[in-house]
Order: C-alpha cells, then structure tokens, then sequence
C-alpha cells in the first residue's frame, strides 16, 4: 500500500508544475516544458497530491499515460517530452516532494540512422532568423551553421580565441589539433553585441551564475557565470526547434547541414576537408551527401526534354 497523501511542504501536482517552470528563464525552454508538464497536470487533475506519482502505481500510471500521449511520436519528439519530465522530477526531488523515480517504467528511444540529416536552407534560416529567439542561442546557432564546427569546439572557445576583426577563431579540433574556424558577416554582426565588451571568460554562458565551483577558465570573471554545457545547449536547440516541420532537430544538424550546403555549392574535397576539420574524405562523405532537393535540381538541369521545353 502506497499512501497518495501530500508529503508535508509537498503542493499538488498543478502548483508544482508551476512552481517548476518559474525555474525556467528561457522562454523557448519553458514554452517546451510546459507542454507536456501541464498535459500530466491535466491528465491527472491539478489539485491530485504530487505524492499519485510515487510508487509502482504512479509508475505504472506514468508510464501508461506518457505511452498513448507520445508512443507514436518521433524518438526525438517522445526524448525531448522525457527530457522535461525528467527535470521536472529532479526538481521536485530537490525540493523533497518526491523521494523515487516516478518514470523509471519509460526508457528513451534510439534514433533510426537516418541519410536525410541536412535540414533545409529555408527552414535553417526561419529558425536563425526568428526574432523570438535568445541573442545567446542566435549567436550559438549561426555560428554553428556558418562555420560548420562541432559544437563541443565553439562552447570551448574563450573571448581570447577570437579574431572579431578577421571573422576567425582558434579552436581545438577532435584529437588535439589546433584549427581556424572562419564565418560570415550575420555572426559578425551577433558576437560583439554577446560579448557586450567582456575580454575575458568563456564566450557563451549560461543564464545565471555557476552554483557549484569551477576551474577558473571556465567561469566569466565578471559576471561569475559557468561555461555553457554541450548537454544545455542541445536541449536548448531541440527545443527551440520542436515547432519547426519535423522537429526538434538535433544540434548536430546544424553542422551536417553546413557541410552539405557547401558540398551543393560547388565546394571542393579540399575546401571541405578543411571547413569540417576532418582528415579524412571518408568521414567527411557521410555530412557532405548532397540532399534530394539539391539532386532533384540538378537532374532537372541535365534532362534533355527539359532543355528542350
């Protein structure tokens, strides 16, 4: 037996999803959460003790519930709505009003390897462009795209790896080796306002300031806020990116996306080689497959009744 009383302190489900989400300072990120928090909230009454999700029952519950919102959802929409949960009941934990794992009856889903990977010029664009979007992940984004670098590569630049003027940073490549990285004037235009005249410190940040200690080089020296994680910078992406067609999208696409790009544009094994970093053509074939559009158009060039229409 599994008493479903409200632990003292405790709120009911409603208030402590609301109470978690004002933890949330991202709109993007809050706007995400709360889709499938208050879609629980709903499901099992705003005012049921949050004590219904302890035990073998709320598990079981949970996990019956979360199947018929989200099974047929793609892996990464039904990860995404897991990830939120998943904070949620740390949170809660924190706040000791729950003691176990209400979702331990749910496993994540492995992504199907799929050719398709580059997204769309139009649909990257829509995102970069979109004006409700954080000046920190603006900035992160395009100059994932424009560079085509790893994102583990740009979350460990320094203000001091940056070559504003020259549009060029230094930047430590898979394996050790030192590398440029060179992109375009929109990011030009993005990093000095981010910067907002730090010289020192990791060039993005996270929201607040760190909780725990650091190595110095990776906290601001001004503002003591911690060097963005590649594990929050994913979610932010594939949250900011879950309302776009067929999101969310990984942050890994937005440099597979690049490399295609270019390879459509006419960028040769040399100039690709080094805009990715790889040393080797073999792993640079599997980023730099032209996409079907691209294919399309260019088939549609060579057709001879085409020409002769």
């Amino acid at each position: 037996m599994h008493r479903l009383t409200p632990r003292p302190g405790a709120p009911a489900l409603g208030a402590a999803v609301e109470a978690f989400l004002t933890t949330i300072d991202n709109a993007n990120t809050k706007r995400a959460y709360a889709i499938v928090l208050r879609a629980l909230a709903a499901e099992l009454g705003a005012a049921t003790p949050l004590t219904a999700l302890e035990g073998e029952a709320g598990a079981d519950r949970l996990a019956a519930w979360f199947a018929g919102r989200w099974g047929g959802a793609a892996a990464a929409t039904f990860n995404a709505r897991l990830d939120a949960l998943g904070s949620a009941c740390a949170w809660w934990r924190d706040q000791d009003w729950l003691t176990g794992d209400p979702l331990r009856r749910i496993r994540r889903r492995a992504r199907t390897p799929d050719r398709t990977k580059a997204l769309d010029r139009a649909l990257i664009e829509a995102l970069l462009t979109r004006q409700t979007l954080p000046l920190r992940e603006r900035t992160l984004f395009r100059l994932l795209y424009e560079s085509a670098a790893r994102a583990e590569e740009v979350l460990a630049l320094d203000v001091a790896d940056l070559d504003l003027r020259n549009r060029r940073a230094r930047v430590r490549r898979k394996g050790g080796a030192v590398d440029v990285i060179v992109w375009q004037t929109p990011t030009a235009r993005l990093l000095p306002r981010l910067l907002d005249g730090r010289r020192a410190g990791p060039v993005f940040l996270t929201d607040r300031r760190a909780r725990v200690a650091l190595p110095p080089a990776d906290v601001d020296p001004g503002s003591g806020r911690a060097r963005l994680s590649y594990r929050r910078a994913a979610e932010v992406f594939e949250q900011a990116t879950a309302d776009l067609p067929g999101g969310p999208y990984t942050l890994h696409q937005l440099r597979h996306s690049a490399l295609t790009h270019a390879a459509e544009d006419g960028a040769n094994t040399s100039t690709l080689l080094a805009y990715s970093g790889h040393t080797s053509v073999t792993s640079l074939a599997k980023y730099a497959r032209v996409s079907p559009e691209a294919l399309a158009r260019w088939q549609q060039g060579r057709d001879p009744g085409a020409r002769r229409r």
